[in-house]
């Protein structure tokens, strides 16, 4: 079954991959800080914090949460992580995305041309309507199907 939901692109672009959905908020400084400073390019996330994501790997997938959760650092830690090739493909984000991780999207985007697609304001129902595994695919509208 195909569930529809349209957001706010972002950063568009079309994508499908497979999901990995985090029902907390994501924090890039949290999530990054291992990859950044081990040099690792996994996109392995050691975030304690978030259970969800926890060892998961979230390289190339489709990442799929409430809101994303700024610090001062994130910005760098989501751009340094793009730089390593260790960021998702895509962001969907249920709610409005924070400012800081706007400007990291954005910065690795512009600064070092590594576009993670980026859509936010999909609502509380898309994270109710999708599990990790799901397949997902993303159109540069902002239109958003889950088949699972």
């Amino acid at each position: 079954m195909t569930k529809t939901f349209k957001g706010r692109p972002l950063l568009p672009g079309n994508a499908e991959e497979s999901a990995e959905v985090s029902r907390v908020g994501f924090s890039p400084s949290a999530s990054y800080v291992d990859i950044v400073f081990s040099g690792s390019k996994s996109g392995v996330i050691k975030d304690h914090e978030n259970k969800d994501l926890y060892n998961r790997d979230i390289k190339g997938k489709i990442l799929c949460l409430p809101q994303s959760i700024g610090s001062s650092a994130g910005a760098c830690m989501m751009m340094a992580a793009a730089k390593a090739d260790a960021t998702p493909k895509v962001m969907l984000f249920a709610n409005h995305v924070d400012s800081i991780s706007a400007c990291g999207l954005i910065m690795a985007d512009n600064w070092l041309g590594k576009r993670i697609i980026a859509v936010d304001m999909l609502g509380d129902e898309f994270l109710d309507a999708v599990n990790t595994g799901d397949k997902i695919k993303v159109s540069e509208d902002g239109t958003v199907e889950i088949d699972n």
